[in-house]
């Protein structure tokens, strides 16, 4: 395994730890109503790699940041995107009853348990960050995260999906579709990194542009796991997707077209890797290279 590899997984282990730790605090198994804590509990501890919240640490220290100042937004993120799942299981959604290789949150609990769980891990996260996050850096911090994870961003995605069910997959549309429901939030948290360490806007918007790509390369590769991976692997329900006539890559350009996209946006994403001032730059050069590669 190459060092930059090594020092990329060591680092994403360590920030793992650090926002669980913070995670377990906000979510302590005391606070009440008891049967909520506990529906949010087992969403968020649950699994799961706590990618963007491991974004989070690395754009602010790419820019020489203190990772102290951006604890908040990195368990704030965690909550939003597993809120984000929690909804997306549901029987209205995307109907699942597997996340992680447990039975998803409705099954586990019921429907109205899973949707006020999502609904308090959403209002939980900007409270984390109003209560964690220097004052004069919190504003803009929660002006990045609710502009990904809402009508612009991971909602608006989640209805331009739902509205292009059963349509004809155009690989320009399910581009648009993965910018909203996962490339924002990605882009978000390296962003919201920056934000912390004091980035200036060109900064701001070029590990942004970095995100975005990443983002896309993500969904590109798990529409293509749909696919290819088995529920052991996956930890989820494989060939839903296609099944359900979701706007997917592979249903718009076939499979071995999906991969070559995923490699030309790990590409692009790497070179915009490469333009970005910064010495941790072979860790960012390492995240395109872990969302493609990975087999769930």
């Amino acid at each position: 395994m190459p060092d930059s590899r090594a020092e990329f997984l060591q680092f994403l282990s360590t920030s793992a730890r650090r926002v669980e730790s913070i995670l377990k605090k906000r979510l302590a198994s005391g606070r009440r109503p008891k049967r909520l804590v506990d529906a949010m509990r087992y969403a968020v501890f649950g699994g799961g790699k706590r990618f963007r919240p491991g974004l989070v640490y690395l754009g602010c220290r790419a820019f020489g940041g203190d990772l102290r100042s951006v604890d908040g937004a990195a368990a704030a993120v965690e909550m939003i995107h597993t809120y984000s799942l929690v909804h997306d299981d549901l029987p209205c959604m995307d109907d699942d009853d597997l996340r992680r290789g447990r039975p998803t949150l409705h099954i586990q609990f019921d429907e109205a348990m899973a949707v006020l769980a999502g609904d308090a891990l959403h209002t939980e996260a900007f409270a984390t960050i109003v209560e964690m996050t220097r004052p004069e850096i919190a504003p803009e911090i929660i002006k990045v995260l609710a502009s990904a994870a809402g009508l612009e961003g991971m909602v608006g995605g989640q209805v331009l999906d739902l509205d292009n069910e059963r349509e004809r997959p155009r690989a320009s549309l399910v581009e648009k579709i993965h910018l909203g429901k996962t490339a924002a939030l990605i882009a978000a948290s390296l962003e919201m990194g920056a934000i912390g360490a004091g980035a200036g806007r060109a900064d701001r918007r070029r590990i942004r542009d970095l995100g975005l790509l990443v983002g896309l390369a993500f969904q590109v590769t798990d529409d293509v796991l749909d696919v290819t991976g088995d529920a052991a692997t996956l930890g989820k329900t494989p060939g839903k997707d296609m099944a359900a006539g979701k706007m997917t890559y592979p249903a718009a350009v076939g499979l071995a077209r999906a991969r070559a996209r995923a490699r030309e946006l790990c590409d692009a994403a790497r070179s915009s890797a490469k333009a970005i001032g910064t010495r941790e730059r072979k860790l960012l050069l390492e995240v395109p290279l872990f969302v493609t590669d990975r087999t769930n």
